[in-house]
């Protein structure tokens, strides 16, 4: 239980830390919106941040959003029969979910080389390096993964088990 935990507060970690780049994003927006409407001068690079910012927050925060049970669900399939068909529903769901983590790490690991090596840049006017993206959308998919086998390693116990309390200890959510 203590590995499972343990997933647990790095993810919660993680998800609060990455949490913040919203303030960031809003601010750089605030800053475009002031910049082109007050003072009719537009930013060539705020647009490109932003995006960035956006993209590693989305991607980055997907196992916190997991552990905080804030992807989409159909409860009418689920949580309303016996604990042991909840186990192996969330089993089965989980089971689809590491299969796409694993593809997305299978493939994003690559993608990630590829612009870190070659120093892609994407087409804007400043020419924003890529790897930061390549490297968020690995790690975001790494972390997703590891912890939706922590789900399913939970789903398991439960399925046998369903008297054991194997909910997220010594995790604020």
């Amino acid at each position: 239980m203590f590995l499972l935990s343990w997933v647990d507060r790095i993810n919660s970690t993680l998800g609060k830390i990455v949490s913040f780049l919203i303030w960031i994003g809003m601010a750089i927006i605030v800053y475009e919106v002031i910049a082109r409407y007050v003072f009719n001068a537009p930013s060539v690079w705020a647009p490109g941040y932003t995006q960035r910012i956006f993209a590693a927050y989305f991607v980055l925060i997907g196992a916190f959003t997991l552990i905080q049970g804030g992807h989409v669900r159909v409860d009418l399939l689920l949580n309303t029969r016996s604990p042991r068909w909840n186990a192996l529903a969330d089993f089965l769901n989980y089971s689809v979910l590491v299969i796409w983590g694993l593809a997305l790490c299978y493939e994003g690991w690559p993608y990630f080389y590829e612009t870190w090596e070659w120093g892609d840049t994407d087409d804007s006017a400043l020419g924003h390096p890529m790897w930061p993206v390549m490297l968020s959308l690995f790690i975001g998919a790494v972390m997703i993964t590891v912890q939706g086998c922590v789900e399913i390693l939970r789903s398991l116990i439960l399925l046998v088990r369903p008297d054991l309390d194997v909910k997220r200890r010594g995790v604020v959510v």
